[in-house]
This record gives structure tokens, C-alpha cells and sequence, in this order.
């Protein structure tokens, strides 16, 4: 990095702590273009500063943020929540919010930020609840792990009281099912009746549309659908009468039998609209559907034209393309380009000479005095305090004594420079002309000498910052007036050294002080918590005993009781760390005992086995360097001395693996070598079983609906859906605990998550014939389809 830049990083820094929001602004303007990406990150907390100022701020500041954070997630991550969206704020603060919690989404916060979009949706302001559905679409297309949750959720806003909630949802089902039309034939069913409720022209034409393009695989309800919306053509808006004559043409060309004369009634109506559009239109469709005489040769392509396969919509951030603007600017507020704005230059292929920016000393010419005069003092010695000049006549004029008492010593030193020179001829000059004059000063200023010593240090004892600089003040002013004379030196410097002495004993009464004050900066804020640490643990102020005593206590006899118990089953199946050719003859498995572990509550057990291949001592063996995601923990084994040829060790070991699927990489070391292996828990490892009732069980489960639920449908031969097969089946995938059924056709499985204890409810409905409904309820969506994803193909397989 060019030293200059560094240097400006360096001494801009400081003014992120700054009172006025613009000059924080401008700092992280700054290290957003020119700091590397590994600096640049300390800015973000400034920024979430300055979200308590007033809305205006806000509204830039956000603005900033939401365009940063597409590019660097993990800088505002840390604060996800400092951007939830308060009941007070305005309208245009809580869309910048939403657009911000959209970038940080991921598949570890997307279960927190799923729940807390459902408050949202519920919010009187319908403007702010429309972009909150908008924004459960963008999170379902970027997450593939949470589409079918969020989808699931979005039909079950189909059912809401406000019209605006379900019209927005349709948009966005319309959206998502382009994804995947052939999966979801009962969801395009069920929005066709909503078209009888349904006024929003936007979410008709959506309905409309969806209809048209999957005419084929609902043919029974698309010339129904026709039919109903040929009657109220004339009272439609225009965008939902276009979609009218689409979905016509669409019919006319793959069920002309059915819907052949309905489609001729929508044309002739189309023919007189009095939208020019719609009518273009109509002439458009009846000459490329209906062959005659002039029907030219694209109406033989009619049907590719209209049924070809459509993409998919990409739903991108608004803020996408504002990279190139420069943040803070008003031409990256507006996203278009101001009058008067000037783009950042690229870096140069070069790199400048940093000589050319080095001043150069010019030297002053020596001030000429003719002899016989004396120099005028300099006014500027004014600015200085009334304590700083009488110290300066103090020691200007006893060097003036002492130069009376030796004149013989100061007149060979005259010849040493010029400036002594003058200094010589103009106290030679006051020595003539006035020497009782002298000698009565010489009294005077003893007196004053003794007593203004004893002031001074009562002074100093108050007043510790004015001191330092009036005594500095002094001393060059001394040594200016007095470069000549060795007496004002050595006087000078005893006066030097008592000033040390004083200083010394107020450096002591400061740091006596400092235990009692603590520093204030404007960073440290309590609503939000360190980058260091993303997720804050209060520590009880109560003991652990005492807790548990109070945990015990029950206000009501029909509570619910759910507590941890033993693993159905363990399975054996190991997983390879190390191979032996890897390792060079060290080789290394694990396997998960399905046990609490010992180290801490939060962590998953994992034990391993080392192996000793060769036919020597393999010597200190232990973990060394360790690389870890954000907030995954791991307690280690102790070191192993040596492990004998042919010989093998099985060690312990805990890792906190947040509720995630994320790899633990870390290295396996020896004497000699140091071998990187990773760790990957399977879904279903991550869950510890819970013994609970049935009445609970349904108790949970309806609490955990909508978004927090999701189901697919297995198809598997009978004798494969018998209890003791789906039993051992689900055992052996997840931690499961068996919970009481008192229905044949239902099976029900109950886990927590190991570090934040979500509960976890697997239920598998038999249905008539070979299939089977399996429903997972859980507040961790993403942990929820993962294991979806895993039992499914478990349980269809023979």
C-alpha cells in the first residue's frame, strides 16, 4: 500500500469517534475506496452509530450500508440486530432495513430473520407489509434450503383478512413457481379460486398468467377460469384484460374444443376496447391463432411463440448497480448521475514518486541590526500568557546580571556567532548606560526569584496543563535569550531539574487516579455487541443451585413436561479424519456417541480414534492450529506423549457447531507434521432426543405452523411403512426420541437442537396406498429441510 495512503488511513481514524455524522460519513468513504477489505471493517461500527440520529441521517446512512453490505456481508453481520425495524420509524427507514436484513440473510440467520418477517407482515403499515412479502421472496430465491418453507408461508398469507397482504403474496408465488412450475400444481389451484376475491389488478393478472402458462397441467380449471373472466372483461383493469386475451390464446391453441368460441367472444370484445393497446392486441393474437387466407407463415409457430418456456425473474437489490458511485454522494442517493459529480479516477499503472510531495527548508536571511541599536522584541510573543512573559523578563534579565558580574567571559564568547553578538551589544549597551540601575533590580528580582518559585509550585498543584506549557514556553525562551552565558545555563538547569521533580510526583497522583476513571469513547454502546463477540452471554446473577431450584418450581400442576432423554440408538458408521497415506501412517476416524458432552452443554460429542500405521513411536500428537466459522467452538484432547507402532487411542473431544451444518477445520499435528482434517456433523447429529407426551407433542406442533413447518410426500411399498421400519429408519438418520402415538397411522419423533434447544417435531402420517406425509416443525427452518432432505430418500427406499 503507498505510504501516503497509509498514513491518511492512519490519521483519519480517530475522527470515527467524531460528534458530526458527516465527518464519520466522510471516514468511511474513505476506507471503503482506498482501505484494504481487512481495515476496512472497523468503520461498520460507526455506522450503526449513527442510526440514533434523527431520520434524515438514517435514511443516508442505511443507504451507504445497503450498498456496502452486497459486496461485504460479514461487516455489518455482527449488528444484524441493530437493523430491526422499530414501530416508531418512518416508512422509508424500515424499506432500507428490510433491504439490508434481505443482503445479510444466510443460512445461519435466516430462521431468526423468517420469524421476525412474520411480525412484520402483520404491521398496520401496508406499504412496509407488501415489501416485507416481497422480501420473503428475494430470501426464498437466494436460500435454496428455506424455498419451500417460505413458499409454504406465502400460501398461507393467501387466507389473510388485508387484500393488499394477499395480493402481494400472489405476485411473489407467481415469482418463485416460475422456478419450479411442475412441483406445485395444487398451489396453482388453489390461487384460481382465489380470482373470485381477489380485486388487486396486479395479483389477478399474476393469477391470470400462472393459469395460462400451466394451462396443460390444469386443464379442467383454465376454461372454467376463461370463462368466468369473459363476462367481466369490460369491467377489468386494462393490465388484467391483456392477461384475458393471453390466457384465450393459450386455450385456443392446446384445447381449441373447449374453449374455441370463448376465445372468439374475448377477441371481438378486445376489437372495441377503448384502450389503443388492447386493441393492438386483439388484432395481433386473431391473426397469428386463427389460419385464413392471409395468414402469414408465424402462424404456423404460434403455439412455440406463445407456450415457450418464459425465465425465471431474478430478483436483485434495488441497490445493485450504485456501486460505481461514490458512497455519501448525491448521485448515489438519486442512482443516477448529478450535475457537478466527478467519478474516482482509476489507480494509476505506476506508482508516483513520493520525493516530489517532500518540502524543502528554505532557510531564513539573518536579520541585519547596525551597531549601536538594539533589536525590537518580537510581537508575536504576545499570544502567549501573562505567566509565560513574566517567566521569560525573569530569565532574560538575570542573564542579563550575570553577564554584568563577568563581562570578560562574555566578551570572548562574542566572537563565537553573530546573534551572540547582538545579544552582547545590547546588554553591553543597558550595562553602560545604567548600572545602579542594575544593581537595585538585581535585589528585587532575588526576592521575586524565591517568592515566585514557591507560587509556581503551589500553581502547579492546580493547574497540571497550564504548567507544562507555560514551563516549556519558558525554557525555549530562556535558552534563546541567554545562548551566551554559561552562569544562566547551570541556573537554568537546576530550575529544570526541580521541574522534573514536580512533574514526577503529578505522574504518580494521575496514575493514582486513573484506577478510579474510565475512559469514555463514543463507540462503546450497550444495544449492540462487539465484532468480536456476535452473540452476548449475560452471566447469572444468581448460582447454579439456586437456579435449578427455581427452574423446579411449578405455578401450575398441568404444565408441560419436557426433558432430555437416552438415544434410541447409537449408530457405529465412522468417518474418515485422516487416511493413513495422508497422515504418513498416522490414520484417524470418528463417530458421534450420541451422548451429552462433557464439556459443555452447547457442544456436540465426537470421538476419535488414532492409529498408528508404522512401525515406529509416533511422538505428540495434538490439535493445532484451529479454523473455525464465526461463533463455533471446540475443546480439544489433551495431548498425547506417543502412541506405539500397530497401536491405537480413542480421545475425546467437543465442538459447538451453532446449529449448523458448517465444516470444523483444524489441523491434526505430530512431533514432526502438522495434516489438515475436517469435521462435518451430519444434520441429524446435531439434535439430542426428548421424551415428551402426545398431548405436549401437539401442543408444540401447533405452535410451530407457517413458515416454521415443512412436509413432503414419500412413496414406498407397504411393508416398508410398518412402525418397527420407520422406527429404525428415522433412528438411525437423526437423535431422535420416540414420542406415544395412539394412532396406528401416525408416528411422532421428538429432538432439540444441542446449542440453542429448539425443538425439533418429526411426525410421518401414513396415508391410503403406498404413501406417506412426513411434517418437520421446527423454528430452525434451514436444520428442519436439511433433515427433510435426508429422511426423505431414508424412508422411500426398500
Amino acid at each position: 500500500m503507498d505510504p501516503d495512503h497509509r498514513l491518511l488511513i492512519r490519521n483519519t481514524k480517530p475522527l470515527l469517534q467524531s460528534r458530526n455524522a458527516a465527518v464519520v460519513m466522510a471516514v468511511a468513504q474513505l476506507y471503503w475506496h482506498i482501505a484494504p477489505k481487512s481495515e476496512a471493517g472497523i468503520i461498520s461500527k460507526s455506522l450503526v452509530r449513527l442510526l440514533r440520529s434523527n431520520r434524515e441521517v438514517q435514511y443516508i446512512v442505511l443507504q451507504n450500508i445497503a450498498t456496502m453490505s452486497i459486496q461485504r456481508k460479514g461487516m455489518f453481520e455482527p449488528y444484524l440486530k441493530s437493523f430491526y425495524v422499530r414501530s416508531t420509524d418512518p416508512t422509508m427507514i424500515k424499506i432500507l432495513k428490510l433491504e439490508i436484513l434481505t443482503n445479510l440473510a444466510n443460512e445461519a440467520n435466516i430462521s431468526t430473520l423468517l420469524r421476525e418477517f412474520q411480525t412484520y407482515v402483520k404491521s398496520q403499515d401496508k406499504q412496509f407489509a407488501a415489501a416485507t412479502i416481497q422480501t420473503i421472496g428475494r430470501c426464498a430465491t437466494n436460500i435454496s434450503e428455506v424455498t419451500d418453507t417460505c413458499l409454504t408461508g406465502l400460501v398461507c398469507l393467501l387466507s389473510n383478512r388485508d387484500e393488499i397482504v394477499v395480493a402481494e403474496s400472489v405476485v411473489v408465488i407467481k415469482k418463485l413457481l416460475q422456478m419450479q412450475p411442475v412441483q406445485h400444481g395444487e398451489i396453482i389451484k388453489h390461487m384460481a379460486k382465489l380470482l373470485d376475491s381477489i380485486t388487486v389488478p396486479v395479483a389477478r393478472a399474476s393469477i391470470l398468467w400462472l393459469i395460462g402458462e400451466n394451462c396443460e397441467r390444469v386443464p379442467k380449471i383454465a376454461p372454467d377460469v376463461l370463462r368466468k373472466t369473459a363476462k367481466s372483461f369490460t369491467g377489468e383493469d386494462d393490465l388484467v384484460k391483456l392477461q384475458i386475451l393471453n390466457l384465450g390464446a393459450k386455450l385456443y391453441l392446446t384445447n381449441s374444443k373447449q374453449t374455441k368460441l370463448l376465445t372468439q367472444y374475448i377477441l371481438n370484445l378486445g376489437k372495441y376496447d377503448q384502450n389503443y393497446d388492447i386493441r393492438d392486441r386483439t388484432r395481433f393474437i386473431r391473426q397469428l391463432i386463427v389460419p385464413n387466407e392471409k395468414s402469414g407463415a408465424l402462424s404456423k409457430y404460434a403455439k412455440k411463440i406463445f407456450l415457450a418456456q418464459k425465465p425465471a425473474p431474478l430478483l436483485e437489490s434495488p441497490f445493485k448497480g450504485r456501486d460505481h458511485y461514490q458512497l455519501g454522494t448525491l448521485s448515489h442517493t438519486l442512482n443516477t448521475k448529478a450535475t457537478g459529480y466527478l467519478e474516482l479516477s482509476n489507480w494509476p499503472e505506476v506508482a508516483p514518486d513520493p520525493s516530489v510531495r517532500n518540502v524543502e527548508v528554505i532557510e531564513l536571511a539573518k536579520e541585519w541590526t547596525p551597531a549601536g541599536k538594539a533589536k525590537k522584541e518580537n510581537p508575536d510573543k504576545k499570544f502567549y500568557s501573562e505567566s509565560a512573559e513574566e517567566e521569560e523578563e525573569d530569565s532574560s534579565e538575570s542573564s542579563s546580571d550575570s553577564e554584568s558580574e563577568s563581562g570578560s567571559e562574555s566578551g570572548e564568547q562574542d566572537d563565537e556567532g553573530d546573534s551572540s553578538e547582538d545579544s552582547s551589544e545590547h546588554e553591553s549597551e543597558s550595562e553602560s548606560g545604567s548600572g545602579s540601575e542594575a544593581e537595585n533590580k538585581r535585589a528585587a528580582k532575588k526576592n521575586s526569584k524565591t517568592k515566585g518559585k514557591s507560587d509556581s509550585e503551589d500553581v502547579d498543584k492546580e493547574n497540571e496543563n497550564s504548567k507544562t506549557s507555560d514551563s516549556s514556553s519558558a525554557e525555549s525562551s530562556s535558552i534563546e535569550d541567554s545562548s551566551s552565558d554559561s552562569a544562566s545555563e547551570s541556573e537554568s538547569e537546576s530550575e529544570s531539574e526541580s521541574r522534573k521533580v514536580t512533574k514526577e510526583k503529578e505522574n504518580k497522583t494521575k496514575q493514582d487516579r486513573n484506577p478510579l476513571t474510565k475512559d469514555v469513547s463514543l463507540l462503546d454502546l450497550d444495544d449492540f455487541n462487539p465484532v468480536s463477540t456476535p452473540v452476548a452471554r449475560p452471566t447469572p446473577a444468581l448460582s447454579p443451585s439456586l437456579i435449578a431450584d427455581l427452574e423446579g418450581l411449578n405455578l401450575s400442576a398441568s404444565s408441560s413436561v419436557i426433558s432430555v432423554s437416552t438415544p434410541v440408538f447409537v449408530p457405529v458408521k465412522t468417518h474418515v479424519l485422516l487416511h493413513r497415506m495422508s497422515g504418513k501412517g498416522l490414520a484417524a476416524h470418528y463417530f458421534f456417541p450420541r451422548q451429552p458432552c462433557v464439556f459443555g452443554d452447547n457442544m456436540v460429542s465426537v470421538q476419535i480414534t488414532l492409529n498408528n500405521t508404522t512401525d515406529w513411536k509416533v511422538e505428540n500428537i495434538h490439535i493445532g492450529e484451529k479454523k473455525l466459522p464465526v461463533g463455533m467452538q471446540m475443546h480439544v484432547f489433551n495431548p498425547i506423549e506417543s502412541l506405539e507402532p500397530e497401536a491405537s487411542i480413542t480421545v475425546s473431544m467437543g465442538i459447538d457447531f451453532c446449529d449448523s451444518t458448517q465444516t470444523a477445520s483444524f489441523q491434526l499435528c505430530t512431533k514432526d507434521d502438522c495434516f489438515s482434517v475436517n469435521i462435518q456433523p451430519p444434520v441429524g447429529e446435531l439434535l439430542l432426543p426428548v421424551a415428551m407426551s402426545e398431548k405436549d407433542f401437539k401442543k408444540e406442533q401447533g405452535m410451530l405452523t407457517g413458515m416454521n413447518e415443512t412436509s413432503t410426500v414419500i412413496i414406498a411399498a407397504p411393508q416398508n411403512f410398518t412402525s418397527s421400519v420407520i422406527l429404525q429408519k428415522v433412528v438411525n438418520v437423526a437423535n431422535v426420541g420416540v414420542v406415544p402415538s395412539g394412532q396406528d397411522n401416525i408416528h411422532r419423533f421428538a429432538a432439540k437442537t444441542v446449542h440453542s434447544g429448539s425443538l425439533m417435531l418429526v411426525t410421518v402420517e401414513l396415508k391410503e396406498g403406498s404413501t406417506a406425509q412426513l411434517i418437520i416443525n421446527t423454528e430452525k427452518t434451514v436444520i428442519g429441510s436439511l433433515l427433510l432432505r435426508e429422511l426423505k430418500p431414508v424412508l422411500s427406499q426398500g
